[in-house]
């Protein structure tokens, strides 16, 4: 399966975002989809309160850093968040779920389909 079609499929059984797009690198990065978790245990919601970053962004970014142990990241990481702000229109969850204005700019599914599409690009 596809990684986009899996984060998905994780997402829609009881993964949040973060923990979605960590799960379907799992294998990727030498861990199993527990460990995928725990790790994004505290990024959904916006990192628990819909006023932070995006969970799928964080979970890219988890993945990031795991991908490539001992090897500098930021630019890759900056373009990560560029690209995901360019798709999405927004990093934050609240401004993304259009919480203050009543529209929203990317849905979950979409937020998580964008992260392991642009993180497959960048790695």
């Amino acid at each position: 399966m596809e990684k986009t079609a899996a984060a998905v499929q994780y997402k829609h059984s009881g993964f949040n975002c973060a923990q979605a797009v960590i799960a379907a690198f799992a294998e990727d990065i030498g861990i199993d989809t527990e460990t995928a978790r725990a790790l994004g245990a505290g990024f959904g919601a916006g990192m628990g309160t819909m006023g932070a970053t995006c969970g799928a962004l964080c979970g890219a970014q988890i993945v990031l850093g795991m991908k490539n142990k001992g090897k500098p990241v930021m630019g890759a990481a900056r373009r990560l968040y560029s690209e995901f702000l360019d798709r999405c229109g927004a990093t934050v969850c609240a401004e993304l779920k259009g919480v203050a204005t009543g529209r929203m700019l990317c849905s979950c599914d979409d937020c998580v389909k964008n992260a392991v599409a642009i993180l497959e690009e960048i790695l």
